[in-house]
């Protein structure tokens, strides 16, 4: 069955590139009126080119991800859902010289073993409720395999590794630890313009093979001003005191804040910020995490839906031995029909390291995506 599925995965390239000749093809989504189905499809070739040392060699990899989803709708307000990843390839990510991953995208080797749970390919499997109170009040609570970015650390223009940014440092916060497809349950309660989301869940084990809990609360704001929508969200999430000390004698608890902004300036442009700062009582790699951006929409030559991403990250040195590192990001992304895009991306990488040649590079990358 794994073969099968694997196999499946493995001609996931093909089949987008097949399917982009074909502008025409119709995908469902609805079913019928409980029963819907969606998903992504993507297929990526990165290029490193890096001054790292003898150890690292210059060229390419493909990887491509396939994450389906489906969801039964009993009512108007209850919803199961269900959301399986294949892949096949790891890409540049365990090659690469550099902490970050160059795409942060579920590939193979994040869909097998997940959590130390001995699961493959399940992601998410639960159940939803929304709860109407009032006229603008809304409650939403959800329970079963969960992702915790699905609720926390979203911005419009930097927090999704499909059809923006490739790179790890941003997507989401990379030093804020938010974990994917474990046990437990999140709460969404929109009441005008605040949203409050909180997280908590049960995680099989972290990269000491302990397992912990981790919970996390968000508030945020929508901001209607002349120039356009803007989102100011606050997070502070932590874990159970299941991490090695920076000595490995002891455990200690993980603990950040973080600070998420998206605003438009108009139709053409839009900017974002993202700012974390983690405690180091726990062995980390980075401490704090500042980075930005700006979006700038394909309505300026022509094409509302393609669009520009230019962003920049700075992570200051942990307790470990990496001092700091910088990223620099841009892409250009062509929505070629109402399902597929293709994205050309560049990422510049340097990182200090205390006791080792320091690494710097630059990753070219063509991405090709299809949203059904």
């Amino acid at each position: 069955m794994r073969k099968r599925l694997t196999r499946l995965a493995c001609s996931g390239v093909a089949f987008l590139i097949g399917l982009l000749i074909l502008p025409g093809t119709a995908f469902s989504y609805d079913l019928n009126a409980q029963f819907s189905v969606g998903g992504v499809l993507a297929g990526a070739y990165q290029y490193l080119n890096a001054d790292a040392g003898p150890d690292t060699r210059d060229g390419g990899e493909l990887a491509a991800p396939l994450q389906p989803e489906l969801s039964f709708h009993p009512t108007a307000r209850d919803e199961f859902f269900l959301k399986l990843g294949f892949a096949a390839g790891n890409g540049l990510n365990p090659k690469s010289p550099f902490t970050l991953s160059p795409w942060a995208a579920d590939l193979e080797g994040d869909v097998k073993d997940i959590n130390g749970r001995d699961r493959d390919y399940l992601l998410t499997a639960g159940y939803e409720h929304e709860l109407r109170i009032g006229e603008n009040h809304a409650l939403e609570l959800s329970g079963g395999l969960i992702d915790a970015t699905d609720y926390l650390d979203e911005n419009a223009y930097a927090n999704d590794e499909y059809t923006q940014f490739m790179n790890q440092a941003l997507v989401n916060a990379p030093n804020g630890f938010l974990p994917s497809y474990d046990i437990g349950g999140a709460l969404e309660w929109d009441f005008g313009p605040l949203r409050l989301r909180g997280v908590i869940m049960d995680v099989g084990q972290n990269d000491a093979g302990n397992n912990y809990q981790f919970y996390g609360i968000q508030l945020g704001y929508t901001l209607d001003t002349p120039f356009g929508e803007g989102n100011y969200r606050l997070l502070y999430h932590g874990t159970s005191s299941d991490f090695p000390d920076p000595d490995d004698r002891s455990n200690e608890r993980l603990s950040a804040l973080v600070a998420s902004f998206d605003q438009q300036f108009g139709e053409i442009i839009g900017a974002w910020l993202r700012f974390c700062i983690q405690e180091d009582a726990a062995a980390i790699d980075h401490k704090a995490l500042y980075s930005g951006g700006i979006d700038i929409s394909g309505s300026l030559w022509g094409h509302d839906q393609d669009n520009i991403g230019v962003g920049i990250a700075y992570l200051s040195g942990g307790n470990q031995d990496r001092d700091n590192a910088c990223v620099a990001e841009a892409y250009v992304r062509c929505v070629l029909n109402e399902f597929f895009a293709a994205t050309l991306d560049f990422q510049y990488l340097k990182e200090d390291l205390r006791d080792a040649e320091n690494p710097e590079g630059i990753i070219a990358g063509l991405r090709l995506t299809a949203e059904f």
